[in-house]
């Protein structure tokens, strides 16, 4: 069986989800999965320590859809000095970033953006960091935390980036 590795909830989604009907029989991995399992092999281990707050932001596509909350959530745990602090919707009850539906590309005129609920939501954690798994969401998180001034205060990356920085030697 062939096995794909995705970066993207959204591929992973429609690649493990929906190919099946369509004779597309694979093994779909999100890369958090894939690279979670490499800390718990002791193939990947942090270097050093962080003295860090971060707020984890669940994807749509690969949290509700797919149920896959604690791997990226160990990701950044297994990072020496990482505090996690959650969001009062988190998890199963996540709130979306405000790119689903086509709304990355549309500007809202009515009530408040969604992207700019959630990032207040983040930013309400007091987390120096707000750590996504999505290409999408960190587009709308980043551009939420900027639009809300707190650009300079609170930092948006994808978790893998978060570890990556912790790989590198000084």
């Amino acid at each position: 069986m062939k096995k794909i590795l995705t970066l993207c909830p959204h591929c992973f989604n429609t690649i493990k989800n929906e190919y099946p009907q369509l004779g597309g029989n694979f093994e779909v991995l999100h890369y958090t999965e894939f690279v979670n399992q490499l800390i718990k092999d002791k193939k990947i281990k942090p270097l050093r320590s962080l003295n860090e707050t971060v707020s984890y932001h669940d994807s749509c596509y690969l949290g509700r859809h797919n149920k896959i909350y604690d791997d990226p959530r160990e990701i950044a745990q297994s990072i020496p000095g990482i505090k996690l602090l959650e969001m009062d919707k988190c998890r199963d009850r996540g709130f979306c970033c405000g790119a689903g539906g086509g709304r990355m590309w549309m500007e809202e005129n009515t009530g408040k953006k969604v992207n700019i609920e959630r990032s207040q939501e983040a930013i309400d954690t007091g987390a120096d960091e707000v750590a996504v798994a999505c290409p999408f969401c960190y587009i709308m998180m980043d551009d939420g935390v900027k639009e809300l001034g707190e650009g300079e205060n609170v930092r948006v990356r994808d978790v893998s980036l978060i570890l990556l920085d912790n790989l590198k030697k000084d």
